[in-house]
């Protein structure tokens, strides 16, 4: 299987996959993904005057990524995970990549996420494929893991989505006068799309309020799998990991840095959360 640069992996789940990389773009000047270090990249958002914007795979880094797994694998047969088609158009490179690969049979299927739940997704496909399993039972592990996960995230500034043009000047100023941390998720019944949850004060605040609404998501006690991520500040994620634990036993919890191309649109400081209830569907 394959996905592609909307990834962000996890050392303790099924996430080694050939991956379709997205760029990072400061001007004339471009870095793939694998290019360009989170540290490489903060050194660019404080120096570089030029506002950096993120261009989704070619087709050409669909076929290539197609080409690895099929290596690996033996077979023609290609699972692709892409990130939410309502947040890149990654998916229709995939499909142009797939037309081009005629030899291979390849099945795409749209995670209406990212990041981290994207990397729950992922894990699911991995193991069924490790399993034995069939495509089909992948696909249906997938659509279950990605039914019961929720992604919070909340970020130090709005500046970087006024930047880039997902927020409106007049709402990041207004944001950044009274000081005010959105909380954001994905609305996997809008499209994958965002949609405002929450605001805070502080970020601090910011980050005990994606805990309210993980709270609130699958109720009080509830067990819980974990995915926190985090920008420039790593004690972002643990100081988050442990708000939840006063609120939930944790089956399983991991920690990534979010990847320099979604750190771009959030701006250097964020935390995230995917969360989701329980074991894995599979292992009920």
């Amino acid at each position: 299987m394959v996905t592609d640069g909307g990834l962000d992996a996890y050392a303790g789940l099924n996430n080694a996959v050939p991956v379709a990389p997205f760029s990072v773009n400061f001007g004339t000047k471009s870095y793939r993904t694998f290019d360009l270090s989170r540290e490489a990249l903060f050194r660019e958002l404080e120096t570089n005057p030029v506002h950096p914007t993120s261009s989704q795979p070619s087709p050409q880094d669909w076929l290539a990524a197609f080409g690895a797994a099929a290596e690996r694998s033996g077979s023609a047969d290609i699972l692709a995970v892409t990130i939410s088609s309502g947040l890149s158009g990654s998916r229709n490179a995939a499909e142009q990549a797939a037309a081009m690969a005629p030899h291979l049979r390849v099945t795409l299927h749209d995670s209406l996420t990212l990041s981290a739940a994207q990397a729950f997704q992922v894990h699911a496909a991995q193991t069924a494929a490790e399993a034995g399993e069939s495509l089909q039972t992948a696909l249906a592990w997938m659509k279950a893991v990605s039914d019961e996960t929720e992604l919070y995230f909340t970020i130090e500034t709005l500046e970087y989505l006024r930047r880039g043009g997902r927020i409106g000047r007049v709402a990041a100023t207004l944001g950044g006068l009274l000081n005010l941390k959105p909380v954001v998720t994905v609305d996997k019944a809008n499209g994958g799309t965002y949609t405002n949850v929450g605001r805070a004060r502080s970020y601090s605040g910011g980050i005990e309020a994606v805990v309210t609404q993980i709270g609130r998501r699958f109720g009080e006690g509830t067990p819980l799998r974990l995915g926190l991520l985090y920008g420039n500040v790593h004690e972002d994620a643990p100081a988050a990991l442990k708000l939840l634990r006063a609120h939930h036993p944790v089956v399983w919890s991991g920690e990534a840095g979010v990847n320099p191309v979604l750190n771009i649109h959030t701006g250097p400081r964020a935390l995230g959360v995917a969360a989701a209830p329980g074991a894995w569907p599979w292992e009920r």
